[in-house]
């Protein structure tokens, strides 16, 4: 019998063959992220596209994964913002971003540099929450100080 590591690098599950068709639940699991996230994917990437069927469900093919395993390497690895990855795949196009699943970590492409920076540059859109990495601690406590100093004074008020 095959151990687990082996079911994930042929991609096999449940004695499916590696062409099959996956349920999101299945995915999930693979990728070790939850099936709302892969929701919220589909509406943020639009190359990402699950064939559905009756009653709405999903069912993804195998470079339908790989594109997420892509994502998800950019997003959870590298460090990239979901803009980040939307526009190296405006830019590079699916393939690219399969294709930098294999790549070392830390060694970017002119392509990753460059949506990296645009990544990072500050924007008057609203700012979606940071990865869990990428928190920085004294901004957050100093953000805490300043309200901390607003209750009281609002306390001070009688407010």
């Amino acid at each position: 019998m095959t151990d687990a590591a082996d079911l994930q690098e042929t991609g096999r599950r449940q004695g499916k063959s590696a062409a099959a068709f996956r349920t999101i639940s299945e995915v999930a699991s693979d990728l070790d992220i939850p099936a709302h996230v892969l929701r919220f994917w589909e509406s943020k990437f639009t190359q990402v596209k699950p064939l559905k069927r009756g009653g709405g469900r999903r069912y993804y093919r195998p470079e339908d994964i790989e594109l997420l395993r892509g994502i998800r390497e950019l997003l959870y690895t590298d460090g990239y913002t979901i803009k980040g990855v939307q526009k190296l795949l405006r830019e590079g196009g699916v393939k690219q971003v399969v294709a930098e699943q294999s790549r070392q970590p830390g060694t970017p492409t002119p392509e990753k540099a460059a949506a990296r920076e645009d990544a990072q540059e500050p924007s008057t859109q609203t700012v979606s929450p940071p990865d869990a990495g990428a928190i920085d601690r004294a901004a957050l406590r100093q953000v805490l100080g300043e309200l901390e100093d607003l209750r009281a004074t609002l306390k001070n008020v009688g407010i």
